[in-house]
């Protein structure tokens, strides 16, 4: 049952997991190697992206990925030439391989030479909704593949509700760039999105935990398993449901629970 007994243990589980030691064997690992904005979240972005499978490989691919633009993601964005793009003709992770490893070099190049930040390309439909983001996800996912040169086999790489799917790595994502706190893991440099408004990503064991806990009674995961999930999360923070999210892997993951 959802009450004031299982706050207090998840609250007890955050705090353990949401610390700084979280940090060096996550994907968030990634983007904590920048100090500029831009550069958070094309290193973010790509991380996430590219957060399936283990973490070492996973942050190992991504620091991969970013030394082959310097380590200045923004600057490579802004400035890069043609024939900077062979580089990544011999990229791959898993099914994501140098077409879409260009295809997202080319979004990102479009995005950064028309907006100041990544913030702006998810947020065109934002309003202060609780659910606004299956709407925000959603257009975002039709801007991502506006371009004229997007091609068909990387939408696979990029997550929409139209879909039915859970979008986990968008989630994570997202809470990377929007939740603020004291504890240093994530970020919380985009303004817009509120803390209230992130949906919890619902990877593999979190998704196992939430469902022992009752936090999660759906027999499939999909959108709809994300957002009963944060939904049955806003009872116990309305204000920040997904730091619960540390809590939920942590026991997971690390606790094997």
């Amino acid at each position: 049952m959802i009450g004031d007994r299982l706050r207090d243990f998840l609250d007890a589980k955050e705090r353990e997991f949401n610390r700084p030691d979280f940090i060096p064997l996550d994907p968030i690992s990634v983007p904590h190697r920048y100090h500029k904005k831009q550069d958070i979240e094309i290193a973010g972005f790509f991380a996430a992206t590219l957060a399936w499978g283990q973490r070492k490989t996973i942050v190992q691919k991504s620091l991969d990925l970013l030394e082959r633009m310097d380590n200045s993601p923004h600057e490579f964005m802004l400035h890069h030439q043609e024939r900077d793009l062979i580089a990544f003709l011999s990229f791959k992770h898993r099914t994501f391989n140098d077409v879409d490893t260009l295809y997202f070099i080319a979004f990102l190049s479009h995005v950064y030479r028309n907006h100041e930040s990544l913030e702006e390309a998810f947020t065109m439909a934002w309003s202060e909704e609780v659910d606004v983001m299956e709407r925000l996800l959603t257009d975002f996912h039709q801007y991502f593949f506006s371009l004229e040169s997007a091609p068909t086999r990387t939408r696979k790489h990029v997550a929409t509700p139209l879909r039915k799917s859970a979008c986990k790595r968008m989630n994570m994502f997202l809470r990377w760039m929007v939740r603020q706190d004291a504890k240093g893991v994530d970020f919380g440099i985009w303004q817009k999105i509120k803390p209230y408004q992130l949906v919890c990503p619902c990877d593999l064991h979190v998704d196992r935990v939430a469902r022992k806990l009752g936090l999660i009674t759906r027999k499939q995961t999909d959108w709809l398993t994300a957002m009963e999930l944060t939904a049955n999360l806003r009872l116990l923070d309305e204000n920040d449901p997904v730091k619960y999210d540390f809590a939920l892997f942590g026991l997971g993951i690390i606790e094997k629970f």
